[in-house]
Protein backbone atom coordinates (compact mmCIF):
# COMPACT_ATOMS: atom_id res chain seq x y z
CA UNK A 1 0.00 0.00 0.00
CA UNK A 2 2.96 2.33 1.12
CA UNK A 3 4.54 1.62 -2.24
CA UNK A 4 1.63 2.87 -4.05
CA UNK A 5 0.73 5.67 -2.34
CA UNK A 6 4.50 6.78 -2.91
CA UNK A 7 3.93 6.23 -6.68
CA UNK A 8 0.61 8.22 -6.07
CA UNK A 9 2.59 10.97 -4.97
CA UNK A 10 5.55 11.11 -7.14
CA UNK A 11 3.05 11.07 -10.24
CA UNK A 12 0.96 14.04 -8.96
CA UNK A 13 2.13 17.21 -10.60
CA UNK A 14 2.23 20.48 -7.85
CA UNK A 15 -0.56 22.72 -7.62
CA UNK A 16 0.27 26.44 -9.27
CA UNK A 17 -1.89 29.19 -10.07
CA UNK A 18 0.67 31.14 -12.14
CA UNK A 19 0.24 35.00 -13.66
CA UNK A 20 2.97 36.45 -16.13
CA UNK A 21 2.54 39.87 -17.00
CA UNK A 22 3.05 39.94 -20.99
CA UNK A 23 4.55 43.56 -21.66
CA UNK A 24 2.61 46.01 -23.77
CA UNK A 25 4.77 47.44 -26.58
CA UNK A 26 6.70 50.50 -26.46
CA UNK A 27 5.00 53.74 -28.16
CA UNK A 28 7.34 55.06 -30.83
CA UNK A 29 8.75 58.31 -30.05
CA UNK A 30 6.59 60.91 -31.44
CA UNK A 31 8.01 64.45 -33.31
CA UNK A 32 8.07 67.63 -31.78
CA UNK A 33 5.39 68.60 -35.46
CA UNK A 34 3.36 65.36 -34.11
CA UNK A 35 3.10 66.29 -30.28
CA UNK A 36 2.22 69.50 -31.14
CA UNK A 37 -0.45 68.48 -33.82
CA UNK A 38 -1.90 66.15 -31.09
CA UNK A 39 -1.59 69.47 -28.58
CA UNK A 40 -3.93 71.73 -31.71
CA UNK A 41 -5.93 68.89 -31.92
CA UNK A 42 -6.86 68.13 -27.73
CA UNK A 43 -7.50 72.38 -28.09
CA UNK A 44 -10.20 71.64 -31.06
CA UNK A 45 -11.90 68.68 -29.49
CA UNK A 46 -11.42 68.74 -25.53
CA UNK A 47 -13.76 65.48 -25.37
CA UNK A 48 -12.31 63.34 -27.70
CA UNK A 49 -9.74 62.26 -25.01
CA UNK A 50 -12.54 60.70 -23.09
CA UNK A 51 -13.35 58.34 -26.02
CA UNK A 52 -10.03 56.91 -25.92
CA UNK A 53 -10.00 54.03 -23.77
CA UNK A 54 -6.89 52.84 -21.89
CA UNK A 55 -4.93 49.80 -22.93
CA UNK A 56 -4.68 47.06 -20.58
CA UNK A 57 -1.76 44.89 -20.07
CA UNK A 58 -2.55 41.28 -21.45
CA UNK A 59 -2.18 38.67 -19.07
CA UNK A 60 -2.05 34.41 -19.27
CA UNK A 61 -3.18 32.89 -16.67
CA UNK A 62 -2.69 29.02 -15.97
CA UNK A 63 -4.67 26.57 -13.59
CA UNK A 64 -3.78 23.55 -13.17
CA UNK A 65 -6.85 21.08 -11.86
CA UNK A 66 -6.80 20.16 -8.50
CA UNK A 67 -4.99 17.10 -7.63
CA UNK A 68 -7.13 14.16 -6.18
CA UNK A 69 -6.68 13.11 -2.42
CA UNK A 70 -5.25 9.71 -1.88
CA UNK A 71 -8.53 8.30 -1.06
CA UNK A 72 -10.05 9.63 -3.90
CA UNK A 73 -7.45 7.85 -5.84
CA UNK A 74 -8.66 4.78 -4.14
CA UNK A 75 -12.19 5.22 -4.92
CA UNK A 76 -13.13 5.58 -1.42
CA UNK A 77 -15.56 8.44 -2.40
CA UNK A 78 -17.46 6.24 -3.84
CA UNK A 79 -18.44 4.68 -0.94
CA UNK A 80 -22.07 5.58 -0.52
CA UNK A 81 -23.30 5.14 3.76
CA UNK A 82 -26.74 5.47 5.43
CA UNK A 83 -25.54 8.99 6.97
CA UNK A 84 -24.59 10.71 3.99
CA UNK A 85 -21.33 11.67 5.27
CA UNK A 86 -18.94 13.31 3.03
CA UNK A 87 -16.08 11.54 4.12
CA UNK A 88 -15.01 8.57 2.83
CA UNK A 89 -13.12 7.47 6.08
CA UNK A 90 -15.64 7.72 9.26
CA UNK A 91 -15.15 5.57 12.35
CA UNK A 92 -17.66 6.22 15.71
CA UNK A 93 -16.72 4.29 18.58
CA UNK A 94 -17.62 4.28 22.35
CA UNK A 95 -14.36 5.08 24.54
CA UNK A 96 -15.57 3.09 27.50
CA UNK A 97 -16.72 -0.27 25.58
CA UNK A 98 -14.84 0.10 21.98
CA UNK A 99 -18.05 -0.87 20.49
CA UNK A 100 -17.73 0.46 17.49
CA UNK A 101 -21.03 2.56 16.44
CA UNK A 102 -20.53 3.42 12.79
CA UNK A 103 -17.90 2.42 10.30
CA UNK A 104 -16.61 3.59 7.25
CA UNK A 105 -13.93 2.53 5.52
CA UNK A 106 -12.48 2.21 8.66
CA UNK A 107 -8.95 0.03 7.86
CA UNK A 108 -7.62 1.92 4.91
CA UNK A 109 -4.51 3.89 4.90
CA UNK A 110 -4.26 7.61 4.08
CA UNK A 111 -2.12 10.85 5.16
CA UNK A 112 -3.61 11.98 8.14
CA UNK A 113 -1.78 15.66 7.64
CA UNK A 114 -1.70 17.39 10.84
CA UNK A 115 -3.74 14.93 12.92
CA UNK A 116 0.17 13.98 13.18
CA UNK A 117 0.81 16.32 16.12
CA UNK A 118 -1.46 14.24 18.67
CA UNK A 119 1.50 12.01 18.30
CA UNK A 120 4.12 14.81 18.30
CA UNK A 121 2.32 15.92 21.47
CA UNK A 122 2.41 12.28 23.13
CA UNK A 123 5.97 11.78 22.32
CA UNK A 124 7.17 15.74 23.51
CA UNK A 125 5.02 15.00 26.90
CA UNK A 126 6.24 11.50 27.34
CA UNK A 127 9.52 12.59 27.21
CA UNK A 128 8.92 14.98 30.36
CA UNK A 129 11.37 17.97 28.91
CA UNK A 130 11.22 20.94 30.67
CA UNK A 131 8.29 23.28 29.49
CA UNK A 132 9.67 26.17 30.31
CA UNK A 133 12.61 25.98 28.31
CA UNK A 134 13.11 28.47 25.81
CA UNK A 135 13.09 27.23 22.15
CA UNK A 136 13.72 28.91 19.24
CA UNK A 137 12.36 29.14 15.40
CA UNK A 138 14.86 28.18 13.43
CA UNK A 139 15.30 28.27 9.16
CA UNK A 140 14.86 24.42 9.78
CA UNK A 141 11.40 25.09 10.63
CA UNK A 142 9.97 26.69 7.67
CA UNK A 143 8.39 24.43 5.50
CA UNK A 144 10.10 23.93 2.29
CA UNK A 145 7.82 21.06 0.91
CA UNK A 146 4.29 22.86 1.54
CA UNK A 147 5.52 26.74 1.68
CA UNK A 148 2.29 26.99 4.22
CA UNK A 149 2.27 30.47 5.88
CA UNK A 150 3.25 30.74 9.95
CA UNK A 151 3.41 33.74 12.05
CA UNK A 152 6.12 32.78 13.85
CA UNK A 153 9.13 34.14 12.21
CA UNK A 154 12.34 32.60 12.04
CA UNK A 155 14.43 33.81 15.57
CA UNK A 156 10.86 34.01 17.76
CA UNK A 157 11.29 32.31 21.16
CA UNK A 158 8.52 30.42 23.19
CA UNK A 159 8.86 28.04 25.71
CA UNK A 160 8.36 24.63 24.90
CA UNK A 161 4.99 24.61 26.46
CA UNK A 162 3.57 28.17 23.88
CA UNK A 163 5.13 26.07 21.44
CA UNK A 164 2.73 22.98 22.30
CA UNK A 165 -0.09 24.70 23.01
CA UNK A 166 -0.14 26.34 19.40
CA UNK A 167 1.10 22.92 17.32
CA UNK A 168 -2.42 21.53 19.33
CA UNK A 169 -4.74 24.66 19.08
CA UNK A 170 -3.79 26.24 15.66
CA UNK A 171 -1.78 23.63 14.38
CA UNK A 172 1.42 25.86 13.98
CA UNK A 173 3.54 23.54 11.43
CA UNK A 174 6.77 25.68 12.87
CA UNK A 175 6.22 24.96 16.23
CA UNK A 176 5.28 21.34 16.09
CA UNK A 177 8.85 21.24 14.17
CA UNK A 178 10.63 22.87 17.02
CA UNK A 179 9.51 20.88 19.08
CA UNK A 180 10.55 17.81 17.25
CA UNK A 181 14.15 19.36 16.60
CA UNK A 182 14.29 20.09 20.53
CA UNK A 183 14.01 17.07 21.25
CA UNK A 184 17.30 14.65 22.82
CA UNK A 185 18.70 13.45 19.52
CA UNK A 186 16.74 16.03 16.64
CA UNK A 187 14.35 15.47 14.72
CA UNK A 188 15.52 11.74 13.33
CA UNK A 189 15.32 10.57 17.36
CA UNK A 190 12.02 12.32 17.22
CA UNK A 191 10.16 10.02 14.45
CA UNK A 192 11.75 7.17 15.99
CA UNK A 193 10.22 7.94 18.97
CA UNK A 194 6.73 8.27 17.25
CA UNK A 195 6.98 5.34 15.19
CA UNK A 196 8.33 3.40 18.31
CA UNK A 197 4.89 5.08 20.40
CA UNK A 198 2.76 3.97 17.36
CA UNK A 199 3.77 0.59 17.98
CA UNK A 200 3.44 0.24 21.29
CA UNK A 201 -0.52 1.05 21.59
CA UNK A 202 -0.79 -1.15 18.53
CA UNK A 203 -0.99 0.78 15.29
CA UNK A 204 -0.27 -1.53 12.96
CA UNK A 205 -1.08 0.89 9.92
CA UNK A 206 0.40 3.91 11.27
CA UNK A 207 3.99 5.49 9.87
CA UNK A 208 5.69 8.69 10.79
CA UNK A 209 8.52 10.80 8.53
CA UNK A 210 8.31 13.95 10.45
CA UNK A 211 6.63 15.79 13.44
CA UNK A 212 3.92 18.40 11.25
CA UNK A 213 1.55 16.14 8.87
CA UNK A 214 2.55 18.48 5.89
CA UNK A 215 4.43 15.01 4.72
CA UNK A 216 2.15 13.04 2.56
CA UNK A 217 3.94 9.77 3.83
CA UNK A 218 2.90 10.34 7.56
CA UNK A 219 -0.56 7.73 6.88
CA UNK A 220 -2.63 5.63 8.98
CA UNK A 221 -6.15 4.07 9.28
CA UNK A 222 -9.51 5.26 11.16
CA UNK A 223 -8.51 2.55 13.78
CA UNK A 224 -5.18 3.07 14.25
CA UNK A 225 -6.49 7.32 14.88
CA UNK A 226 -9.08 6.00 17.32
CA UNK A 227 -6.80 4.34 19.17
CA UNK A 228 -4.12 7.15 19.21
CA UNK A 229 -6.92 9.62 20.42
CA UNK A 230 -8.00 7.39 23.33
CA UNK A 231 -4.33 7.77 24.28
CA UNK A 232 -3.75 11.03 23.94
CA UNK A 233 -6.96 12.10 25.67
CA UNK A 234 -5.20 10.58 29.42
CA UNK A 235 -3.04 13.64 28.71
CA UNK A 236 -4.38 16.53 30.94
CA UNK A 237 -2.10 18.89 28.62
CA UNK A 238 -3.25 17.57 25.07
CA UNK A 239 -7.05 17.71 26.48
CA UNK A 240 -6.68 21.27 27.39
CA UNK A 241 -4.56 22.97 25.20
CA UNK A 242 -6.41 21.03 21.87
CA UNK A 243 -9.39 22.24 23.22
CA UNK A 244 -8.18 25.86 23.91
CA UNK A 245 -10.17 28.55 21.45
CA UNK A 246 -8.10 31.04 21.41
CA UNK A 247 -4.37 32.18 23.73
CA UNK A 248 -1.85 34.55 22.91
CA UNK A 249 1.99 34.55 22.45
CA UNK A 250 4.59 37.33 22.69
CA UNK A 251 5.79 37.29 19.18
CA UNK A 252 8.38 40.20 18.20
CA UNK A 253 7.44 41.92 21.35
CA UNK A 254 3.84 41.75 20.62
CA UNK A 255 0.94 40.14 21.64
CA UNK A 256 -0.39 37.92 19.01
CA UNK A 257 -3.55 35.83 19.32
CA UNK A 258 -4.50 32.44 18.08
CA UNK A 259 -7.33 30.65 17.27
CA UNK A 260 -8.85 27.04 16.99
CA UNK A 261 -8.62 25.61 14.37
CA UNK A 262 -12.27 23.58 15.07
CA UNK A 263 -15.27 25.84 15.31
CA UNK A 264 -16.97 22.97 17.11
CA UNK A 265 -14.92 24.23 20.12
CA UNK A 266 -17.02 27.46 20.51
CA UNK A 267 -19.78 25.36 20.26
CA UNK A 268 -22.25 25.03 23.19
CA UNK A 269 -24.02 22.31 21.76
CA UNK A 270 -20.63 20.50 21.97
CA UNK A 271 -18.78 18.91 24.81
CA UNK A 272 -15.23 18.39 23.14
CA UNK A 273 -12.80 16.49 25.84
CA UNK A 274 -9.64 16.21 22.30
CA UNK A 275 -9.69 17.25 18.98
CA UNK A 276 -7.40 17.64 16.25
CA UNK A 277 -7.83 19.27 12.41
CA UNK A 278 -5.64 18.33 9.79
CA UNK A 279 -5.53 19.05 6.24
CA UNK A 280 -3.53 18.85 2.79
CA UNK A 281 -4.26 18.24 -0.58
CA UNK A 282 -3.59 14.82 -0.41
CA UNK A 283 -4.95 14.02 2.69
CA UNK A 284 -8.29 15.83 2.19
CA UNK A 285 -9.84 17.30 5.06
CA UNK A 286 -9.32 15.33 8.61
CA UNK A 287 -10.73 15.68 12.21
CA UNK A 288 -10.83 13.33 14.95
CA UNK A 289 -12.70 14.35 18.45
CA UNK A 290 -13.52 13.26 21.87
CA UNK A 291 -16.88 13.93 22.90
CA UNK A 292 -19.32 13.28 25.52
CA UNK A 293 -23.01 12.75 23.59
CA UNK A 294 -25.82 11.47 24.71
CA UNK A 295 -24.17 10.16 28.03
CA UNK A 296 -22.05 8.44 26.07
CA UNK A 297 -17.64 9.24 25.46
CA UNK A 298 -17.36 8.63 21.61
CA UNK A 299 -14.05 8.89 19.88
CA UNK A 300 -14.95 9.91 16.33
CA UNK A 301 -12.54 10.04 13.18
CA UNK A 302 -13.37 11.54 9.92
CA UNK A 303 -10.33 11.37 6.99
CA UNK A 304 -10.69 12.40 3.37
CA UNK A 305 -13.63 15.07 3.61
CA UNK A 306 -14.66 16.52 0.79
CA UNK A 307 -15.35 21.01 1.31
CA UNK A 308 -13.87 23.11 3.15
CA UNK A 309 -16.55 22.37 6.12
CA UNK A 310 -17.75 19.06 5.42
CA UNK A 311 -15.87 17.30 7.82
CA UNK A 312 -18.03 19.74 10.63
CA UNK A 313 -20.67 19.07 8.89
CA UNK A 314 -20.09 15.07 9.35
CA UNK A 315 -19.59 15.48 12.83
CA UNK A 316 -22.93 17.22 13.25
CA UNK A 317 -24.55 14.33 11.32
CA UNK A 318 -23.29 12.03 13.67
CA UNK A 319 -24.00 13.77 16.94
CA UNK A 320 -27.86 14.12 15.72
CA UNK A 321 -27.42 10.02 14.68
CA UNK A 322 -26.38 9.00 18.33
CA UNK A 323 -28.73 11.37 19.92
CA UNK A 324 -31.50 9.29 18.51
CA UNK A 325 -29.91 6.28 19.04
CA UNK A 326 -31.33 3.73 21.99
CA UNK A 327 -29.07 3.44 24.75
CA UNK A 328 -26.79 1.28 24.38
CA UNK A 329 -27.34 0.45 20.36
CA UNK A 330 -25.65 -2.84 18.82
CA UNK A 331 -22.71 -2.03 16.36
CA UNK A 332 -24.22 -3.06 13.54
CA UNK A 333 -27.32 -1.22 14.37
CA UNK A 334 -29.04 -1.05 10.17
CA UNK A 335 -28.83 2.99 10.43
CA UNK A 336 -24.80 2.46 10.66
CA UNK A 337 -24.47 0.09 7.81
CA UNK A 338 -22.04 1.25 4.99
CA UNK A 339 -23.37 0.54 1.18
CA UNK A 340 -20.97 0.23 -0.96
Amino acid sequence: MLALVAAFSLAMPAVADATQSVPAKKKPHASTKASATSRSAAKIAPHASKRVKAKQVASVVRIEPARPSFGQLYGLHNTADSLDLKSSVALVLDQDTNEVLFSKNSQAVLPIASITKLMTAVVVTEAKLPMGEMLTVSQDDVDTEKFSRSRLKVGTQLNREEMLHLALMSSENRAAHALGRNYPGGIDAFVVAMNRKAQELGMKDTQYVEPTGLSSRNQSSARDLATLVKAAHQVQIIREFSTSPEYAVEVGNRSTQFHTTNALVRSPSWDIGLQKTGYITEAGRCLVMQAKMAGRQLIMVFLDSTGKYSRIGDAERVRRWVSELPVHAPANSAVAKVTS
